[in-house]
């Protein structure tokens, strides 16, 4: 693993975070999806560590019967930041209720399991919007997840300024302790809440392992799961880029 000086790294996030957000207002606010898990755990404790609790939001987003809502209310109640619960539920089935009738598409198990996190991402920049000051949706993805693209386009994978993209899973748990958040929050077994499955069990491989790969490429992992990666880093390579567009001639 790459050598990784936690104290130090975290007090700089934290005052990469003031820095950004003060050059638009020192009252200017953060809005983050909290799910209960230790991605956005952590991205909010790091929020209320730069800006304050008074100028982070919180919005708790269930759609339906949420299994990390009690997770998400205690990560709230700890940091003791403004938070809302907001269900997606009516509009997510008014959705699938229209698309139903669509004569082009289908609705498939990945459209279903996608347009969750779309609409809370669309919920998220309603409620920046809604502020009397401005505002702004932070991003909660790391690392490892980005590298084989683990999140949805214009989903989670959106966002206005993005905090753990530059950390691996192994070292965001890092940060989560060294700030002191309830174990449960950051050792809890990551899952998108989604589709009943772990991370871990959806790719096929240990954040530990992909940690391991992304900081040294010889690292001793089976040749066959160092291509899996591969395969899934190549093929959502596309989720960090700016849009293609066509340069007039």
């Amino acid at each position: 693993m790459r050598e990784f000086d936690v104290e130090k790294q975290t007090k700089a996030l934290i005052q990469y975070t003031k820095d950004w957000f003060n050059r638009f207002g020192e009252d200017t606010r953060a809005i983050i999806g909290i799910s209960g898990g230790k991605d956005s755990s952590v991205t909010a404790a790091v929020l209320k560590e730069a800006l304050g609790a008074d100028r982070v939001l919180g919005i708790i987003m269930p759609n339906g019967e949420m299994s990390d809502l009690d997770d998400a209310k205690l990560l709230v109640d700890f940091l003791q930041i403004p938070n809302e619960i907001v269900p997606i539920t009516d509009y997510y089935n008014a959705a699938l209720a229209t698309f139903a009738n669509a004569k082009s598409f289908e609705v498939t198990k990945d459209l279903k399991i996608n347009l969750a996190p779309r609409l809370r991402m669309s919920t998220l920049y309603a409620a920046a919007q809604g502020q009397p000051v401005t505002s702004f949706v932070v991003n909660t993805c790391n690392a490892s997840e980005d590298y084989v693209g683990y999140s949805t386009k214009y989903g989670d994978a959106a966002g206005d300024v993005s905090l753990l993209q530059d950390f691996t899973v192994t070292e965001v748990l890092q940060i989560g302790e060294y700030l002191g958040l309830p174990d449960q929050l950051v050792h809890k077994t990551p899952s998108d809440g989604l589709s009943g499955m772990s991370d871990e069990d959806k790719l096929g491989f240990k954040y530990a392992q992909l940690d391991e790969y992304i900081s040294d490429k010889n690292a001793d992992i089976p040749e066959d799961l160092k291509k899996i990666i591969d395969r899934k880093h190549a093929a959502n390579l596309h989720k960090l880029q700016l849009m293609p567009a066509f340069k007039r001639l």
